[in-house]
């Protein structure tokens, strides 16, 4: 089973905990705020665009999505698979300023 789909099952059995700050970033989101089931939506359709794999305490990794309404959401998470949980770091609307097709960063001048 791939990481997307362990990710995907743990919203559906509840297992999911988002930090304090992804929550107040959904909430501040200057695209307009986030909601819990745009991120499940946007992770079961996602893909891993970067990995962090020296991440501490777990390997984290970076998801782009689109929920139903196609709205491009990026989301830092990790799976704990000793406890089958996903943990959501934070959440965000890329700016397409900063993206290419959403998936790759812009080169910095």
């Amino acid at each position: 089973m791939n990481l997307i789909q362990k990710m995907k099952d743990c919203f559906d059995k509840n297992m999911v905990y988002y930090t304090k700050h992804a929550k107040t970033e959904m909430e501040n989101e200057e695209f307009g705020r986030i909601y819990e089931h745009e991120v499940y939506e946007a992770i079961c359709n996602g893909e891993i665009i970067e990995e962090y794999l020296e991440s501490k305490p777990y390997p984290g990794f970076l998801i782009f999505g689109r929920t139903e309404a196609n709205r491009p959401l990026h989301i830092v998470c990790a799976y704990n698979s000793e406890e089958d949980i996903t943990i959501i770091i934070t959440v965000y609307h890329p700016d397409p300023n900063l993206w290419i097709d959403y998936r790759r960063r812009r080169k910095r001048l």
